[in-house]
């Protein structure tokens, strides 16, 4: 269904950019509205990473594609503020897990809720005039340009 709007002719990687911009940022306003305001988008990065068994260090690093000192810097935040701990790491050595406290865990809920409630907005606003969430087609995209080799989602800019 083409309209009249000039984004229609913007380029694909711009209008990605945009909305990938846009989604961020209201989800970002929910989180902070809901007493996250202290986390940024890369937090939620490295919970995801953490979340599960956990991680050292520089599987961290390697995970997000940042130096392993900025991970560590990361990591040094993140446990002042309660939501990540070290452990010692089950093979021993002088290596330590770093894994998720219960302030993490109660975190991913609540924003695995809002993402939520965000996304059945979009998909509601969408319907309403005939759309859809685009996600077979950016599923599609992602599958032509990566194969059976889907990358970590890891910020590139």
């Amino acid at each position: 269904m083409e309209t009249n709007d000039p984004l229609e002719r913007t380029e694909l990687t711009f209008l990605l950019g945009m909305a990938f911009q846009l989604v961020l940022s209201e989800f970002v306003s929910r989180l902070d509205s809901a007493g996250y305001a202290e986390l940024r988008p890369m937090h939620g990065l490295v919970f995801q990473v953490l979340r599960g068994s956990g991680a050292t260090s520089s599987e961290l690093a390697e995970q997000l594609g940042v130096t392993k000192q900025a991970a560590g810097q990361i990591l040094d935040d993140l446990e002042k503020r309660g939501y990540v701990e070290r452990q010692p790491h089950p093979a021993g050595g002088r290596r330590k897990l770093v894994v998720l406290t219960a302030k993490a865990l109660e975190h991913l809920v609540v924003a695995g809720r809002i993402l939520h409630e965000l996304e059945a907005q979009l998909t509601k606003q969408l319907h309403e005039v005939g759309l859809q969430v685009p996600r077979t087609e950016l599923a599609a995209i992602t599958r032509t340009l990566a194969g059976d080799s889907i990358p970590p989602w890891r910020p590139i800019w």
